[in-house]
């Protein structure tokens, strides 16, 4: 598989992440109950789901820089560095069916949504990323652009996103919806 090809694949797959993390949290916050068995079912498994979305953004990062030979700048190590953790904390927690992972996942998932969000920005507004990137390539440099908007800080925010998205959004499979589905 070539290069190109990953690249539009792992944009199409990002965009999914962040459309299925959205629409897990529309689906869970209607309260419609034809949402109800779907949610029920992403509820059962977003702990597992959550770790793939990490493995795979931490996978994708090393095929990028590794393979590819797309050479990360500042921005990309700091989100490398919320990213990567999130791959075993995440499978220890789906192991352990651990739900409170969500708060000690939190900061690292706050800052890589930040730090995404920024590099995507500046990405789009380079002058507004004056410094930025002191050593090393620059932020504002872009490798490729699918679809004409999916980058690789897109495709970071993205995975943040929808693991947010699987650990947040009605975390609990408490009495009250065991109750509604009598």
């Amino acid at each position: 598989m070539d290069v190109r090809t990953v690249e539009l694949f792992s944009s199409i797959l990002s965009v999914f992440a962040l459309a299925g993390g959205l629409s897990y949290a529309v689906a869970t916050g209607s309260g419609l109950r034809v949402f109800r068995n779907p949610v029920a079912q992403v509820r059962e498994s977003a702990l597992w789901l959550a770790w793939l979305v990490a493995a795979v953004a931490t996978a994708g990062s090393l095929y990028f820089s590794e393979i590819a030979d797309y050479v990360p700048c500042r921005l990309c190590w700091f989100q490398r560095i919320c990213m990567y953790p999130l791959a075993g904390i995440l499978l220890v927690a789906a192991i352990r069916r651990d739900r409170n992972v969500r708060w000690y996942a939190l900061p690292l998932l706050v800052a890589g949504i930040a730090v995404s969000t920024y590099h995507y920005v500046i990405e789009w507004r380079p002058s507004w990323g004056d410094g930025a990137c002191s050593v090393g390539p620059s932020c504002t440099d872009v490798w490729f652009r699918r679809m004409g908007f999916v980058t690789l800080a897109f495709m970071a925010m993205c995975g943040f996103v929808a693991i947010v998205a699987l650990l947040f959004v009605n975390p609990s499979s408490g009495n009250r919806d065991a109750a509604s589905d009598d």
